[in-house]
Formats: C-alpha cells, structure tokens, sequence
C-alpha cells in the first residue's frame, strides 16, 4: 500500500489539471515554508505545491525566494504560491496561516563548532516562531530545524513568553528517522517497502533516535538476528552521517527530509481536514517518559495533536535503549530552554 503522500503526489501529477475542487470536500488550507529558499526548502516547496490539500503555499526567506516561488508557480496544481523575502515580510508570509513547516537554519561548515551552529539555528527558530506567536498563533506549527531535540523546547518557551503556547500545534517533525526505519527494516526483511511500518521513539539525534524494530509490521520472511536489529537501530541513528559522507562533506540529507517533511504535512492537513485515524510519530509534548517532550506515535486531528500514545511493549534491547538515551535528550531540551530564557 502506498503511503498518502504517495497517492497525494501521484493524483497530483496525473490529474492536476482537471482536479474538481469547488465542491467544498477539500478545504482551502494556507501553509507557509520558512526557510524555502534553502536545500531542504525547495524540494519541500514543490512537494506541498503538488500537495491537493493547499490551497496557499507562502514561501520566505531572507534571500532568494522569488525565484524560488516563480519556479513553483508554474507547476498546475491547485495552490497559488506567493514568495517573500527579508525580514519586513515575514508577517505578511505568515498571516492566516493553518500550518507553518520551518527546514531555515545553516548547514554546519568546516571550523564551525556544534555550539556555533546551535546558537545560529536556535536564534533563527526564535525569531521565526516569534513572528508566527504574533501573526498566526493559532497555526499548526512543523519544526524541521536542528536540533530538533532543543529548537521545539525553543519555540514553547517563546510562545508561552507570547501567551500563545498550545502544545497540541507544536510538533517536531522526526518522520525522517521513520522513512529510514522503513527503508533499511525492508531490505533486511524481504518485505515491500511501501507496507512496512515502523515506529521510532525518543528523539531526533544519535542515541535519542530509537526505531521498534520489535513492533515492524509486516514481520520478516525469516526471523532477524539480535545483531541484525543492532545494525538497524546503529544504521537509522547514523542516517545523516551516511548521506554526509556519501556527499563528500557538500551537503546533508536535503532530498530524504524534504519528502519526510511533506509525508509529516500532509498528515496534519488530513487530521485538519477530519480525516479518521491519522497516526505518525513526532516529537512533543509528553508524559510517555519524565521527559517533558518525546517522540512517540501520535493522533492528529482537527486540533492539531488530539492523543499521544503510548510505547507498546519493547524488547529487552529497546528497553536498554530507551534508558541510555533520557540523558542525552533530557540535556538538549534543557539546553533549548535555557537558551530560550537566556536570549
């Protein structure tokens, strides 16, 4: 079975031009791309434009954008893209928005420290989601900018600062830990890939990372070894290193995230638009673990999150997992936080 996405793309190509949309079953839904200009942000633009759900696609950035939002226009599908640029549009980029999806931030570059590219990513997420508090603080709101671990604490405490926190629109989008999860437990297991499911738990970095290969459905042709569940666990948590080094150090996971990005959307538009049903994994407010927010399945809804669900049951590795990645996550949210108070 193929993913919504899938099927939402591949209707949107084959049908784009007859599409009959003026019967009111497919609402008009606004989403803007923050950071649309960037390696993520221009794949990830031409995936909503195909997507049938939007109506408006408000691309910014702080450079680039109108070629960016010209090429995408001309693409016929439904949604009527507008490009913005620099700081002075950024409101009008945002208002009326129903769904925000934020790839902006810097790759890391060679004599960059991971604390200079946390304080230059954390200080772009602030900004942005200061903006999104004040023009559309009703927004479902998709952070796709690393850390993720620390910039989704980044953005509650400047919505609660704002006074427009609500954590069922607040989401940390980890479906590319999934998309990875799926791929490599399909090769491995003999199965098709497109009806494999796979949930991944905990964060969004190295250990925090942690795919329940126990609970993959379908099950394998043969039974996985222990060391085969290790090299897939150690693989989906070195995923970004794995397209670094395959890049040659010129580039990162942009392709990968930016179809991840569009399957995270799009199941927000589903849940916006009453669909039944609408379960994906992502980073958010919890109280699955001590951990004030945490990756698990979710359902999304009309309101955004509308349930977070539980873990189901681990195997003995996956338990060992789950204890020796709290510390690492539970360090990066208190690092987002304090930064948020702190700046």
């Amino acid at each position: 079975m193929r993913s919504a996405m899938q099927r939402a793309v591949g209707t949107a190509l084959r049908r784009a031009s007859s599409r009959n949309y003026s019967s009111g079953t497919t609402p008009p839904r606004k989403v803007v791309v923050l950071g649309a200009a960037g390696g993520i942000g221009q794949p990830l633009s031409l995936l909503m434009k195909l997507n049938p759900y939007v109506s408006q696609l408000s691309l910014y950035d702080i450079a680039g954008t109108p070629g960016v939002a010209a090429d995408v226009s001309h693409v016929n599908t439904r949604a009527e893209v507008a490009g913005y640029m620099g700081e002075e549009q950024l409101g009008k980029a945002l208002e009326n928005a129903d769904l925000v999806i934020i790839p902006a931030g810097v790759p890391r570059k060679p004599g960059m420290t991971r604390d200079d590219l946390f304080n230059i990513n954390a200080g772009i997420v602030k900004n942005l989601c200061t903006a999104i508090a004040k023009y559309c603080p009703g927004a479902l709101v998709n952070m796709i900018s690393n850390p993720v671990n620390s910039t989704v604490p980044i953005a509650s405490e400047v919505f609660k600062k704002a006074g427009t926190y609500d954590e069922k629109k607040l989401f940390g989008v980890t479906t590319l830990d999934v998309v990875r999860a799926k791929t490599f437990y399909a090769g491995k297991a003999g199965v098709p890939v497109e009806g494999v499911d796979v949930p991944v738990v905990g964060g969004h970095a190295g250990i925090t990372i942690l795919p329940l290969f126990s609970q993959a459905t379908p099950k394998a042709n043969s039974t996985l070894s222990e060391e085969d569940i290790k090299a897939l666990t150690k693989r989906t948590q070195d995923g970004g290193t794995e397209v670094v080094e395959a890049k040659a150090g010129k580039g990162s996971a942009t392709l990968s995230m930016a179809y991840a990005g569009a399957l995270f959307a799009n199941a927000c538009l589903k849940g916006l638009n009453g669909e039944p049903n609408v379960v994906e994994c992502s980073y958010v407010q919890s109280t699955v673990t001590e951990l004030p927010f945490f990756a698990s399945k979710v359902r999304l809804g009309k309101n955004g999150l509308e349930e977070v669900l539980g873990l189901g049951s681990l195997s003995e590795f996956e338990q060992q997992g789950l204890e020796s990645l709290k510390p690492e996550l539970k360090a990066s949210i208190e690092k987002g936080i304090k930064f948020a108070s702190e700046n």
